[in-house]
């Protein structure tokens, strides 16, 4: 079983979401990881929180950015991910150099309650973003299948 299919459950997939804002876009995933009792009340604010000082967002060289937006694990009450994909890209700050500002096509909030997990998840999404095409396959997907289908061709058990 891939870690994606262990912590994201498809209730916490947004497809060609619409959002103008880091915030909106932590605001959305994490009031669907809030509504399948995954995360704590203070979950989105701690959140938002450490994407203003830390930002998550990751230069891939395309039209095809990626942020990777969490924090402490005792927000959380059981490991999780939520997945967003978005037609008009999001501005996120990039994690090497926050000044710089990227646009974002697939946001991955990460809900984990151990750090040794968020490594590895970290690991996980940057071994599957690197893959050839599966950032734009994500982009471009237009049901959850299709989310499936780009994530499982990367996994670890």
């Amino acid at each position: 079983m891939s870690t994606f299919s262990r912590f994201l459950d498809p209730q916490a997939i947004v497809l060609r979401a619409e959002a103008d804002t880091p915030e909106a876009v932590i605001r959305l995933l994490g009031g669907k990881l809030q509504a399948l009792g995954r995360v704590h009340p203070s979950f989105v604010e701690a959140v938002i929180a450490r994407e203003a000082t830390m930002p998550t967002g990751l230069p891939l060289g395309t039209a095809f950015n990626v942020a990777v937006p969490h924090t402490d694990p005792e927000h959380v009450i059981a490991p999780s991910l939520a997945l967003a994909t978005f037609d008009t890209p999001v501005v996120f700050s990039n994690m090497e150099d926050p000044d710089e500002k990227l646009p974002v096509r697939v946001v991955f909030l990460m809900a984990l309650n151990e750090r040794k997990r968020q490594i590895e998840m970290l690991q996980q999404i940057a071994e599957t973003i690197q893959r050839p095409g599966a950032v734009e396959a994500l982009a471009g997907a237009r049901t959850v299948d299709e989310v499936w289908a780009a994530l499982d061709q990367t996994s670890f058990a």
